[in-house]
């Protein structure tokens, strides 16, 4: 239903105006202002401000135009435009709810000639075909026109005029689809422009008394084998895993129950979304690892997420840390089971993440394991062997890495979860800091040079390091950092030393503290031989041995000289 120009009124006619360039012009590009006009508009009912410039529409309700009979709406029409100049606008466009004539049109045009803006207009037929295109501000404001229509029918609740109307309307639906059927009902929503219907029984036995069968052909051929995969587990052994069939792959669907409901159809995508058993959700679960003598080697606890059943065989699906671990058991008992296993380390702490990355390398190195619920053994079995060379040595270089930060985190009291990723320089780090938690003497591959300020004040000691030979050193800093995933890690005090050190800059430091003028001036010192300082923590645990550097042990890292 079109808004009905000539009867709305002024007050409504701008409302509908400043509502329409709101949804046309204002966002991201463009800014727009209406302006009150009861302290006077200064030629401006409505202004949009973009990168281009300022644009500004005056409103004018005239819905019979304004002819040259009307000397003084013409009039009012140019002083608006007069006043609008002021403000250097790059365009100007009246805005009328008629249909201009050719006088009218020629009037405004003829507006240009004494402005430096384009000048355009936005009568009843711009506004009509603007309005079509935002039709759910032409029903907004066609309402009222709708509501009175509607009384004079006595049908005003079928036009949902208000929340509650839509409340009442839907709960009349619902009724009506509950009357349907007296075992199964339709429950809807809606979602933009789709609805969505979820079949539900009525009551617990709809299933039994009315019986609903589904019967999928499918196109096995269009099928990865990442679905077929995924359909086994979940339609063949009841693994709750939702799996999306997309419509190239099914050739039909037939549902076959309540006349109503029955019906076969195609060219449709089918989302198969099992319902997870809570029976036994939460129970103990315990994979082993089985050594020759049929002894456990290796023993991990977690819990049970669900068991499932289906038309091949019965599933575990459980989780041990962030470990899932999915057993698919054949009903066919010459029927080899099924181990399956997915991991995230992300949010473990260090401690758990090693159990984690260990749990994975004993399921990737094989053997013969046992699983166990609640103390009874749910199923047993013999894994292939996985892994290579490649990916134990990974896995290697991962635990190591846990473990150093296990070790700083432990000895820092400071916990959170192992960042998974990590510089080169920030791994050595961390090396260090365990080594020197552990009492170890280090030689830190990053402290070649020792670089001092002086004060200025004389001392017997200073001068010694400047004589040019190689001297012994030792410097205390108060603590020693390291960050790691945004987190800084303060292991204590260190002591930094070599026996060996030369000052590098040492006749011009001398020369400054012989001119008293040597405050301020740095002096360099750094080991012979390229060497780097060493480092010890102060108060480790003492093993009586020689303060001899220890090697990092990073693979396909060189230790320092």
């Amino acid at each position: 239903m079109a808004i009905e120009w000539d009867r709305i009124g002024q007050p409504e006619f701008d409302r509908y105006v400043e509502a329409l360039l709101y949804r046309l012009f204002d966002g991201p590009s463009g800014k727009v202002g209406a302006v009150n006009g009861r302290g006077g508009d200064a030629g401006i009912d409505v202004q949009v401000t973009t990168e281009a410039g300022l644009r500004i529409f005056q409103l004018k309700y005239h819905p019979d135009g304004f002819p040259g009979s009307y000397r003084g709406r013409r009039t009012a029409i140019k002083r608006s435009f007069a006043r609008a100049m002021r403000h250097q606008p790059v365009e100007w466009t009246l805005v009328v709810p008629c249909t201009l004539t050719p006088s009218e049109r020629a009037f405004v045009d003829r507006l240009a000639d004494t402005g430096p803006a384009r000048v355009s207009v936005l009568d009843r037929p711009g506004l009509d075909d603007a309005f079509a295109t935002h039709a759910d501000l032409e029903a907004n404001f066609t309402r009222d026109q709708l509501r009175e229509a509607a009384r004079d029918f006595g049908k005003e609740q079928a036009l949902l005029l208000g929340g509650d109307d839509l409340l009442e309307r839907e709960r009349r639906l619902g009724n009506r689809a509950d009357a349907v059927d007296p075992h199964w009902t339709w429950d809807f929503h809606r979602e933009g422009s789709t609805v969505a219907l979820t079949l539900r029984g009525k009551h617990s036995q709809a299933h039994v008394a009315s019986p609903i069968t589904l019967s999928l052909v499918g196109r096995a051929e269009a099928m990865s084998a990442d679905l077929r995969a995924a359909l086994t587990r979940s339609i063949g052994f009841g693994i709750a895993e939702d799996v999306v069939l997309p419509a190239r792959t099914v050739e039909s669907l037939t549902v076959d129950g309540p006349a109503w409901l029955s019906k076969t159809v195609s060219d449709v995508e089918v989302a198969w979304k099992p319902i997870a058993s809570s029976a036994h959700a939460g129970a103990k679960v315990e994979v082993a690892f089985l050594g020759d003598a049929g002894t456990a080697e290796a023993r991990y606890a977690g819990h049970l997420r669900t068991v499932g059943s289906g038309q091949l065989g019965a599933s575990i699906d459980a989780e041990i840390y962030s470990l899932r671990l999915q057993m698919m058991l054949p009903f066919d008992t010459d029927a080899a089971a099924t181990l399956r296993y997915s991991f995230d380390l992300e949010g473990l702490n260090p401690a758990e993440a090693m159990a984690v990355v260990r749990l994975h390398q004993r399921l990737r190195r094989g053997g013969d394991f046992r699983l166990s619920v609640d103390g009874a053994t749910a199923g047993s079995g013999s894994l292939l062997a996985s892994d290579s060379p490649e990916s134990l040595a990974s896995s290697e270089r991962l635990l190591q890495y846990l473990a150093d930060l296990d070790v700083v985190q432990r000895h820092c009291e400071a916990y959170f979860p192992a960042p998974l990723e990590y510089t080169g320089a920030e791994r050595i780090e961390l090396r260090i800091a365990r080594l020197l938690i552990e009492g170890r003497c280090v030689a830190h591959p990053f402290a070649r040079t020792l670089t001092l300020t002086l004060t200025g004040n004389e001392n017997p000691i200073l001068r010694t390091v400047l004589n040019g030979q190689p001297q012994s050193l030792r410097v205390s800093p108060p603590g020693h950092e390291l960050t790691l995933g945004g987190h800084t890690l303060d292991i204590g005090r260190v002591h930094l030393f070599h026996t060996r050190v030369l000052a590098q800059n040492s006749r011009q430091v001398l020369h400054a503290l012989d001119a008293g003028t040597s405050a301020g001036t740095t002096v360099a010192l750094r080991p012979v031989n390229g060497e780097t300082f060493r480092m010890y923590l102060d108060r480790a645990v003492d093993d009586d041995q020689p303060l001899i550097p220890v090697p990092l042990g990073l693979p396909g890292f060189p230790d320092p000289a």
